[in-house]
This record gives C-alpha cells, structure tokens and sequence, in this order.
C-alpha cells in the first residue's frame, strides 16, 4: 500500500522508462516459486548450526541458516536437490520437496576448504568463514590465544597478566577496549566508565575450552552492535551442548601449571530430547619470567544448560565466576637497562645518561608494589521462541557483580620525589541488561527479506570507584577522583535485508540514548547512527561487497560531567571496499580497502584524566587467505597495512602513537589420520611512532610459536613452545615522562615491557 501511494504521488514526474523499469522489478514479485523450508542441526549434539551453506543447482540459488539453524530457500521448481555444507562437517545432499519442513542432520568430518561456499548472505558472514576454518585448525588454551585468531588484532601486556590486554587493531591503539566490542554469548565485556580505562574489556573469565565459534566485523557497519563498535566488534559463543566431557593438566617453564576440565552432566537420552547441560572450570598459575615472580593465579568455573521446553520455546541459562591476583612487574624506562645511552628531560633537550644510575635487566621490575586483583560473576539466560508465521523471537538478560583493584606505577617520582607516583585504581559494580530481537524471514516473489527489530539496555552502577594517591606500603596520600557511577544505555534498532539472485542489500539504524550520572550531577545524549552494506555475488568464485556506517564509543561518565572539552559520543564513520574469493576451490582470500574517520580520539593519560585528541581519519588495506595445500597441510597468511593520522595536525605532527601500521600473521598447520598434529605461527609488527611527531619509536617484533600434539580417541599429549627462537622482543612500548630515584629531573623517554623468552609447556588431555 505504501509503495502504491508513493507511486500515485510521483506518477506525473515519472518519465516511461522508468515506470518501465518498474514495471519489470514489480513482475518479478509475481513470478511462481517454491518455498523449501528448513532446519540444520548438529547430528551428535542435536544443536542448529549457523552459517551453513543451504544451496540448489541451480545458479545464484542459495542461503544460510541463522542462529537457530533455520533456513528458507525459494526456488522455481517444487523438487530439488539441496546440498548443505559447513566447515569441519561432512557435505549433506538430499531431495527436498517444496511446502514441507526439512530437518537436516549433519556430521563433522574433515576440514575442506572445498565445502567453502562463497553464496549471497548476512553482510559477517565471510568473516565467519574465517574464525570457523582458524578455530577449527589452530589449538588454543587461553583467551589470548582466542583474541589473537582475530586477523590483525594484536594484544599486549604491560602491567602483569591479570589486567584486560592492550589491543591493537586497524591502526587503533584501542587500550582496553575503547574501539573494539566484545561480548560472549551477547554479555558485554566492555566495562563503561571503567577506573582503568573507558571500554576496558578483561576477557580472563572465558574458558577456552567452552567457545564453539566466534564472529567479528571490522568497521561501524553493524545495526545490532551499539557502543566501541568504531574499529569493529568480537562477539564468542559458548557451547550449548559436549561432543565428550575432558580433564587437562599443563605445566611449564616459569613454575607454570594449568589444570581445566569441561564435564558433562546429562546422557544421550536427555540430549535426544534437546536438553544439554555441564560444567566447565579452570585454574592457572605462574611466576613469569620475570626477576620479580609474579605469583598469577586465576580460578574460572562456568555453567550451562540448554533445553526444548517445548516445540517452540528453547531455554538457555549459564553463569559463571571468575577470580584473578597478581604482582606486576610494570614497564621500564628504555635508559634503565642501557646506561650511556641518550635520552630527553623534561624540557625537551637531549642529554647523555649518567653512568652512576645502576643498569637492571631486562626482566627487572623497578616498583615491585605494582599488582592487582580481581573479581567477575556472571549470570545469562536467553529464550528464543518461534512464533511461527517465520517470526523468531529472542529475549535475553544478564547480570554482572565485579570488583578492580590496581596498584600502578610507571612514572616512578616523576611527580612526588619522596613518596613515589604509586597510584590506585578501585571500582566495585554493578551491570545488569537486557538484549531483545524480533526477527523475520519472508520471500516477496523472488526477493528473501530479513528483517530485525531489536531493543537493549544496559545499566551500570558503581561504588566508590577511586583513582589515589598512595605510597609504596599503599598509604593512601590523597584522591584524585572518588565517586559512584550511574550510567544507563538503551538501544533501538532497525535490519533490513533484501536478497534477489546475486545481490544484496542491507540497511540499518540504530538509536543510543545514554544517561550518565557522577555525584550528583547526570547528562543525557543521544545518537543515531545509520548503515548500508551491498554485496554482489558474481558467480561462486567471486563476491564483491561495499559497506557504509556510523559508529561511536562513548565517554567516561567522570569526564562527561566534569565537561572538560570532550565529546560525549563522538562518532566514527566509515567505509570498507572488498572482495571474497576463491581463484582455486582450496584457496579462500579476503581482502579490503578501508577508511575510517572519528569525529574525536580518546587519550588516556597517566594522570587518570582523559584527553581530547582531536578528530583523526585511517585508512589501510586488509589482505586474510587460507590454503588447503593438501588433506593434512593448510597455511594461512594475513597482512594489515594502516595509515593513521590527526587531522588538521601540523607539518611532521599528528602521528597518533602506538598506531600500528603493518602487521602479519600466518603460519602452517598440519593434520595427520594418525593424531599427529599442530601447528608453526608466526605474528609481526612493524615498529610505529612512539609520539606524534614520530621522534620516539616502538620497537617493531617478530616472534614465532609452535604447537604439537598426538591426539587419540581417549587422550591428548601436546607441547606448546611460545617464542620458538628466543627472540629478544618488547611486548609493549609507551612514552613515558619518568623519573628514576637516582636521577636529577624527568625524562620523557619510551618504557617498555619485555615479551616472553623463550616458554615451553606440556599438556596431558583425557577424554570421556
């Protein structure tokens, strides 16, 4: 009706060949078709699998399934043979007959990029591609081996390896967070108005044994992904169902030991009826290499359970509990291990450093006060009902208890030459929220339209969230900041997409309101923040995609209300140019062209404030391929080149610092009949500005780790090497304006933290 009336309104300015044009594309709505209807599930676990590819012989005639394993395909027959594939299951062809529910049952098997589908779908779906052949191929045994699957996402730590990591992705310095969006099973990880940092996102309570899949897009192009979706987003999925249940025991160099275990809590009976539950727990400990033992210990137990309540409704609930301590050994000042050297004071004039400061090695910690600890419990529970008519309904909510505290050093006496610039982050909070979507799939004629309505909130409270001043028996001196947080952030949005043969498109908006509240004092803002992505499917070799969007991440609520000259949304906008491909059916490229512009950076400073830095504008090209060289041998590569500049910036300024702008990744990895398997991988980043005139330099690496394991029905043995050559490698670098206890005035040098020597672990895995 609406299309009629806009028709009857403009008919007189309408020249023929357009009503022409119209004419045909409205022909298209009445042309007969068949509707073939269906599910796709795991045939050991009974579960749905998402992505699979549900295609027909004839050309450009294909789909996915969505979370719920669901898919629709029309076609102009009313019999046909369909063949569904997925990476890591065996290939299903069956005849399916038009008008009737399908129920397809598929079996793992080998992975071959052959059952690789390049087909029109869901505008992540080429990245999912991606994290389902790395996750398949590479072992991990720890969230940072999760978040380093990510092509061009590179971590770091500086501050012991209980804290969230750094991370650094599409030339984002992203701290903790502040640019990318994680979420497991859709729980934030973001922590807003964090005392350590905005976005902070700790990923340390994820077991990785747990994690079935992962998703990720890069770039603000994505209507259901709200705040720090900037550079992109990260969401995990944990296992709703076990294949088997397993005990592991590691233990490594460094007084380094792992034990985990992922148990099984229901028989096969229970899971033929769709209801699944376990248990799944870890504990971790180490000393590091470092002179100071870092005495880490990390204990994480999670839950889950998952069942039909009846043919329509299926109920999931998990939780978990997380605990972490640690001492730190901090970053040093480039000057403390090689005295002589040159180096800069406080007013900027370069000065040779004088012999009678001691030199300390490399794994020497300076302050050893420095450690922290903390605390995350969460709870989620998630109904997904079909309402027929092709409507699927999801309601989630959740719950967040978590505790920070922080002891930090890494200015020395820069700023108080008797106590020491010790400082001390706290925070205890509260986040509880809800994720709605309501979603549709129908054909008009021969277009598929997806649509999806969603609605979320999210409210955080903390209590006494503190940055101060204290000594290095951790007298406290004085405040810096103190206050409770009140922050509230409610989305609503809006997912169309319209598929007919070989292309796509996809549109969007969303609208954020934010209510921040500090003391007594509280704001509100509003954004909204549009999106458009068109794929073109060439043939099943070729796809070609554009994407278009506005993101945004939000401030801190203490810098919001103290309105010292920040944005208190500052968009991002941007666009990726890129292609997916398959020159061989055993090789799958990836490859983009992109360009992102934020209307504000965030800096924060040591000072605990957060600093304007001005609107700044990346561009780069991103480059993933896998190859299957033969049925036990893949290899992967990823380059990631960056460009990254502050606007309006003066003649040689405007470097944004630890920006990276060349990284790589890639290695091989095999897979033999016999259990023999593993894997050699290597990560690379070039060295980058250390400051925005680029006088300073973070030093560039390149490490390589190896992984084996002999894997049977029963049992696993593996050895995980980290550093295979040993190389001498920062972790992380950082300007810093510090002060050593001998030294007469601060220094603005780099301070660095060393990366791991060379680390050896076993591993000792039963299966049951």
């Amino acid at each position: 009706m609406l299309v009629i009336l806009i028709l009857r309104e403009t008919m007189p300015v309408i020249k023929k060949p357009v009503l022409l044009i119209i004419a045909i594309l409205i022909s298209q709505f009445t042309y007969a078709q068949h509707l073939f209807k269906g599910k796709v599930i795991d045939n050991v676990t009974r579960q749905p699998v998402e992505y699979a590819t549900v295609s027909s012989t004839i050309p450009g005639k294909s789909t996915t399934t969505d979370g719920s394993g669901n898919f629709q395909l029309s076609l102009p027959v009313d019999t046909a043979t369909l063949s569904i594939s997925f990476i890591g299951y065996s290939t299903k062809q069956l005849k399916a007959i038009s008008r009737s529910d399908i129920l397809v049952q598929i079996s793992r098997g080998n992975i071959d990029l052959d059952e690789v589908r390049i087909s029109p779908n869901l505008n992540n779906a080429s990245f999912h591609t991606l994290s389902d052949l790395d996750l398949s191929l590479r072992p991990v045994n720890s969230s940072q081996d999760l978040m380093r699957l990510v092509p061009g996402l590179f971590i770091a730590q500086h501050m012991g390896g209980g804290k969230a990591e750094q991370i650094f992705i599409r030339g984002f310095d992203a701290d903790h967070g502040t640019d990318l969006n994680i979420s497991v099973d859709g729980l934030p990880v973001n922590m807003v108005s964090h005392i350590h940092g905005q976005g902070y996102a700790d990923l340390h309570f994820l077991i990785p044994e747990t994690v079935s899949t992962y998703d990720f897009g890069k770039g603000p192009y994505y209507t259901d992904k709200g705040d720090f979706t900037t550079a992109g987003y990260l969401n995990y999925m944990t296992k709703d169902a076990l294949n088997k249940s397993m005990v592991s025991l590691e233990a490594g160099q460094f007084n380094t030991f792992r034990i985990a275990g992922v148990i099984d809590l229901l028989n096969d009976k229970a899971k033929q009826k769709g209801t699944n539950a376990y248990i799944a727990g870890e504990y971790n400990y180490t000393d590091g290499p470092f002179d100071l033992a870092e005495h880490y210990k990390r204990f994480n137990l999670f839950g889950k359970f998952t069942t039909m309540l009846n043919v329509d409704n299926r109920l999931s609930v998990s939780a978990s509990t997380f605990s972490t301590a640690w001492r730190a050994w901090g970053e040093i000042p480039e000057r403390a291990v090689a005295a002589g050297t040159t180096a800069v004071d406080d007013n900027g004039d370069p000065y040779k450093v004088s012999a009678a400061i001691p030199t300390i090695g490399r794994f020497a910690a300076i302050d050893s006060a420095q450690g922290g600890r903390s605390t995350r419990t969460n709870a989620l529970v998630k109904l997904v009902t079909d309402l027929k008519n092709n409507l699927i309904l999801e309601n989630q909510l959740y719950y967040t208890n978590y505790t920070f505290l922080l002891h930090v050093n890494s200015t020395f006496f820069a700023d108080d030459a008797v106590n020491g610039d010790e400082k001390q982050q706290y925070e205890a909070r509260d986040m509880f929220g809800y994720n709605g979507k309501l979603i549709r799939h129908s054909y008009i004629g021969n277009f598929l339209l997806n649509s999806s309505l969603g609605l979320s909130t999210r409210f955080d409270r903390t209590y006494a969230t503190a940055y101060s001043d204290v000594t290095q028996q951790y007298q406290f001196l004085d405040d810096i900041s103190r206050g409770d947080i009140r922050q509230n952030n409610t989305g609503i949005y809006l997912d169309e997409t319209l598929q007919n043969g070989k292309w796509l498109l996809n549109a969007g908006t969303r609208l954020d309101y934010f209510n921040f509240g500090f003391h007594d004092t509280t704001k509100t803002s509003v954004i909204v923040s549009p999106k458009i992505n068109i794929e073109y499917t060439a043939n099943r070799a070729v796809q070609f995609y554009l994407k278009a969007g506005k993101g945004f991440h939000s401030n801190n609520a203490i810098a919001v209300i103290g309105n010292n000259g920040l944005q208190t949304l500052p968009a991002a906008y941007g666009v990726d140019a890129g292609l997916n491909w398959k020159p061989v059916p055993h090789l799958y490229i990836n490859a983009a062209l992109w360009y992102l512009y934020l209307q504000q950076e965030f800096i924060y400073t040591d000072d605990g404030d957060i600093a304007p830095g001005g609107k700044t504008r990346r561009q780069g090209i991103d480059l993933s391929a896998r190859y299957e060289i033969t049925k036990w041998l893949f290899a992967d590569l990823n380059v990631n080149l960056a460009k990254s500049r502050l606007i309006d910036s003066a003649k040689n300024t405007g470097y944004l610092p630890l920006a990276p702008t060349f990284t790589s990744t890639g290695g091989i990895v095999f897979k033999f009949n016999n259990g023999i398997n593993g894997g050699l991988s290597y990560r690379y980043m070039h060295s980058r500005p250390g400051n925005n005139t680029n006088t300073l330099v973070a030093d560039g690496y390149y490490v390589t780790d190896l992984k084996l394991n002999y894997t049977q029905k029963r049992y696993e043995l593996g050895l995980s090497i980290e550093n295979l050559l040993n190389t001498k490698w920062n972790e992380f670098e950082a300007e810093r304006v510090s002060r050593l206890k001998n030294e007469a005035a601060p220094v603005d040098q780099m301070s660095f933290t060393p990366g791991t020597p060379f680390f050896a672990k076993l591993r000792v895995a039963i299966f049951f």
